[in-house]
């Protein structure tokens, strides 16, 4: 066998880590990406798309250098054509700050975003963690109080009890000013430096880089320590303090259950004042399903007006494995009308299969037409299988005639022949569930 054959007879598989979303899936995430896309509309949200890739300085700039993302799990690359270093995005906010800097976004006032994509981590995958996957971004940039703190938090809540999830807590800090870090960070590297003895090789890396990632440690050996150190909210100002507790207030009157964690820091530079996480223990370890905080000084690191901002992103993988569950979310069928045909005359039976499917679908119904012959009882199993209401059947009686027979697929009734100009009308009669109502 010559190399070229033994290349094309090569079963090939796709990058560990990157998951194919199958047509078995498609109709529950298509189902769960509708309620999403209904549910940010209802808080005044509107979408926007950033581009996959973006220049590498940007995750520098805005994530961190001393960071997980960007030390170890950045998919990153020099463009061949132009020297450019390039990185596939590890996560959106930094995109959407970018995008509302260079277009001047908040010109006319604050603004209401969010985008739906994947991201990509360059870390071992494992249950719940992949290289490639997908979150649902939620962004408010221009707003200062903590009124839209408490509305991106009540909103999350809402989206839980929506899709019937139970077992879900949320946890809440706050990190307070730049200014109020600065000094609880000095007092943690003091606090570290007392116990070099026991960190750990990654605690000693961070010490004076990021100390604040010491407290995410999981080390059994390091626990006694990491409780003893300086806590944030020694070091928070009368503002700090105000902003978090009108955050309180406002969770109270809307009745949202949360912990105060004083551990609950993010991995990223760019957050201050709240931060909170939604968490489940359905999922094992990653049991984090949603993510979020405020991040005032981001807008003007990367060179716009100073501007307040805070968002939260969801997993949508985690999302979905929690939510096939517990959610009742209608996954469509793949269409309303079944389109099969068979007859002496194909060709004469085929068109008018297409004129009748294009004539449904002018009127909003959702058709799938056969291709590629068959007899009618195979097609009528695909029929079937489609989860179509009804089936439109041209044999050679309908051929010859120029006319088509309507069949219900999901309830005993027989069928009937109906001219083709007639066929809309018919089968909007038949569908009153399915389509909207004409009737003023």
């Amino acid at each position: 066998m010559t190399q070229e054959k033994v290349l094309r007879a090569t079963r090939l598989s796709g990058v560990k880590g990157m998951n194919d979303l199958l047509p078995a899936d498609g109709p529950f995430w298509h189902a769960l990406e509708r309620h999403l896309a209904g549910w940010l509309d209802s808080y005044g949200y509107v979408g926007m798309r950033t581009p996959v890739l973006e220049q590498t300085t940007l995750f520098r700039r805005g994530i961190g250098e001393v960071t997980d993302i960007v030390e170890k799990e950045m998919f990153s690359f020099t463009d061949r054509l132009n020297g450019d270093e390039l990185t596939m995005r590890p996560e959106f906010t930094a995109g959407i700050v970018r995008a509302a800097v260079e277009h001047n976004l908040l010109y006319n006032g604050p603004q209401r975003v969010y985008s739906i994509g994947p991201v990509f981590r360059h870390e071992r995958p494992q249950r719940g963690r992949y290289r490639q996957f997908h979150q649902v971004d939620v962004e408010a940039l221009g707003f200062a109080g903590p009124d839209v703190d408490a509305e991106l938090i009540i909103m999350a809540r809402r989206l839980w009890n929506d899709l019937g999830l139970k077992e879900v807590r949320l946890e809440l800090n706050t990190l307070g000013s730049p200014a109020e870090r600065q000094a609880h960070r000095a007092a943690l590297i003091t606090h570290f430096e007392r116990h070099a003895a026991v960190l750990d090789e990654d605690a000693r890396r961070r010490l004076h880089s990021n100390p604040l990632r010491i407290l995410d440690s999981k080390n059994p050996a390091m626990q006694e320590i990491v409780e003893a150190a300086p806590r944030l909210d020694a070091y928070l100002g009368a503002e700090s303090r105000a902003h978090f507790d009108g955050l309180q207030s406002l969770l109270a009157d809307a009745g949202v259950e949360y912990r105060i964690n004083p551990r609950l820091v993010r991995g990223l530079d760019y957050y201050n004042l709240t931060v909170f996480e939604w968490i489940t223990s359905e999922l094992g370890s990653q049991g984090t399903i949603c993510g979020g905080g405020r991040y005032d000084g981001l807008i003007e690191l990367f060179g716009g007006k100073p501007a307040p901002a805070i968002g939260f992103a969801i997993g949508m993988e985690r999302l979905v494995e929690l939510a096939r569950r517990s959610a009742d979310l209608e996954s469509r069928a793949r269409c309303d009308v079944y389109v099969a045909h068979a007859a002496q005359d194909a060709a004469k039976a085929a068109r008018l299969a297409f004129r009748a499917a294009e004539a449904l679908r002018d009127c909003g119904i959702d058709v799938v037409t056969h291709c590629g012959g068959g007899s009618f009882k195979s097609q009528m199993k695909k029929a079937d299988a489609s989860g179509a209401e009804l089936a439109v059947l041209i044999g050679d009686d309908e051929a010859s005639a120029g006319e088509v027979s309507v069949k219900p697929l999901r309830r005993e009734a027989g069928q009937e022949r109906i001219a083709i100009d007639k066929l809309a009308e018919r089968v909007i009669a038949l569908l009153p569930s399915i389509l909207p109502s004409t009737t003023p």
